[in-house]
């Protein structure tokens, strides 16, 4: 049912409950607030950008969403695919897109389609979630060492060309508060969790550059003034033009969003033992898509580390995730203006730090020592992903998994011809069974019998060369049946027929019985030629000889 868990977490509220949830969502709002604007600058946009999702967004996924302690945002998911559709569209390109991204999420929530996303193979999302953490890394070169160059590429290749050929033009100052950041980032948290690591190198570095007057580039000289209030809400310019060149970039917003946000919930049920309802998470994700593009933010969805922050901090209920907007809100309101001051060498060094995070470094070496068919799937994404772009990573990744399944199951489907051919005589006994008959043939087929393994099945017919008066057919090892399948059933019927051959079908799955009752082949088989076992399909095999032999 389409009910948010926010109304369901009200039954049982209490005070303390509030208190915990108040806690967690100022917490997880600090620790947000330099991930909002770093995602936002990364992505090729301005850093208010950032925090109007965090904040509209982040209050909406909270607030109808399908789980109890989901923290939604902008993500480091986005910003590869969100910086190409901005050097590509402009900011009014990234606005439809993300509507569109909007709408086509809250269809697949309504649709039911919260478990069909589940299915995408786990080596492609490390694959592209790798790639996404060395685009993330590519991206902040410049300003992590202090670069003097113009706007950086958003081809892989050609930006480390543009790199190493600006190379000489390190600020040393930028570079020693990128390493601070990195440092304090990392190492900060063994001291106390309760500060985010993130916000004291903010604060420090900050500080530091003002104080000692360091010639390092800020959000200020770079982006001038950062609203301190909401914007009103609006609506770019239309035309058919935009709308057709965003509906691509959409997909794969849609797509991104919906596997981020899910696998989120995921870690965050895992953690709480609770359970989310993936179709309302999927709405009201595309919800807070759409209230983020009439408000100029960017794309946002589930944040698996706030969301981790949240749940370690002690937020239980979609409360904690409202309050940590509300945070954010307030910091807008009241030193907004001040993050003016930020190096942008900082926020490069934060978001060299969560892509070393993303990067499951680990996972992706054992997925690529392991099975063929995975390591390729996630080889090709993470190729693809860094090289073109998401979009066509995804579509090739999931080609190729489908093929690959494909493959594999078509290799678990096999035909077994059995009868004389397995020095079984006429008259002795088959496997354990009844005596087989003289003239009847028997084939076993085993595994799905689907376009892949259906050429298994013609082979052996073909192969045998013979026309036996009885041909039986035991398929109790076959699950499913595709239209290729019953194609093949139906051939092989025609064949019976015109040889002569009474054909005698044995074992049949309920589903398998189903689909060949709904496409007649069961009628034209025949009622008495359809039997629920292999014992009576010999002993009628014996009675339809006898019967022949004695006209």
């Amino acid at each position: 049912m389409f009910i948010p868990a926010f109304f369901r977490a009200l039954k049982d509220y209490s005070w303390a409950q509030f208190g915990k949830d108040a806690l967690a969502g100022v917490i997880v709002g600090i620790v947000a607030l330099p991930l909002a604007i770093a995602f936002a600058i990364a992505s090729g946009v301005s850093p208010e950008k950032g925090l109007y999702t965090a904040i509209v967004a982040g209050f909406i996924i909270s607030a109808f969403g399908g789980s109890n302690v989901q923290i939604g945002g902008p993500t480091g998911a986005f910003i590869i695919v969100v910086y190409g559709i901005v050097q590509a569209q402009g900011v009014n390109g990234l606005v439809i897109a993300t509507f569109i991204a909007g709408i086509f999420l809250v269809l697949l929530g309504v649709a039911r389609l919260g478990n069909v996303i589940k299915f995408i193979p786990y080596p492609l999302v490390v694959g592209f979630t790798t790639g996404i953490a060395v685009i993330i890394f590519s991206s902040q070169v410049k300003d992590f060492l202090g670069l003097q160059m113009g706007q950086v590429p958003v081809d892989f290749v050609e930006k480390w060309i543009v790199y190493i050929t600006h190379i000489r033009s390190v600020n040393g100052y930028a570079l020693a508060v990128s390493v601070f950041t990195v440092l304090v980032v990392i190492f900060f948290p063994r001291l106390t969790r309760r500060i985010p690591g993130p916000l004291v190198a903010i604060l420090l570095s900050t500080l530091a550059v003002q104080y000692f007057h360091l010639p390092v580039e800020t959000i200020g000289s770079r982006y001038g003034s950062i609203p301190s209030s909401l914007p009103a809400p609006s609506w770019p310019a239309l035309d058919w033009s935009t709308i057709k060149n965003a509906i691509q970039p959409a997909i794969a917003i849609a797509l991104l969003g919906g596997i981020e946000s899910l696998l989120s919930a995921v870690v965050a049920d895992g953690m709480t033992g609770g359970k989310h309802n993936s179709n309302m998470e999927l709405v009201a994700q595309g919800g807070a898509n759409i209230a983020s593009a009439f408000m100029g933010g960017i794309p946002a969805t589930g944040a698996i580390a706030r969301t981790a922050v949240n749940v370690k901090s002690g937020g239980r209920t979609p409360v904690a995730g409202m309050i940590h907007a509300l945070t954010l809100l307030a910091v807008l309101l009241a030193i907004g203006k001040w993050a003016t001051l930020i190096p942008m060498s900082c926020l490069a060094g934060i978001l060299v730090v969560v892509a070393y995070n993303m990067a499951e470094t680990e996972t992706f070496r054992d997925i690529a020592r392991g099975a063929g068919s995975d390591a390729a799937v996630l080889l090709v994404t993470f190729f693809l992903t860094v090289i073109f772009d998401i979009t066509v990573a995804i579509e090739a990744g999931m080609v190729l998994a489908a093929f690959l399944f494909v493959r594999r199951m078509a290799k678990a489907s096999n035909v077994n011809a059995l009868g004389n051919e397995n020095g079984n005589a006429p008259g002795l006994p088959l496997a354990g069974e009844l005596p087989l008959p003289a003239s009847v043939e028997v084939f076993e087929l085993n595994g799905p019998l689907f376009f892949g393994a259906a050429y298994k099945f013609r082979d052996a017919i073909k192969w045998t060369g013979r026309k036996p008066s009885v041909l039986i057919v035991k398929m109790g090892n076959v699950p499913v049946i595709d239209a290729t399948g019953v194609q093949v059933i139906g051939d092989l019927l025609r064949d019976c027929s015109r040889h002569h051959v009474r054909l005698i079908v044995c074992g049949l799955q309920p589903g398998v019985y189903e689909v060949l009752r709904a496409k007649r082949l069961l009628f034209r088989i025949g009622k008495r030629y359809v039997v629920p076992a292999f014992g009576p399909a010999v002993e009628l095999a014996g009675r339809i000889i006898k019967e022949d032999n004695s006209r």
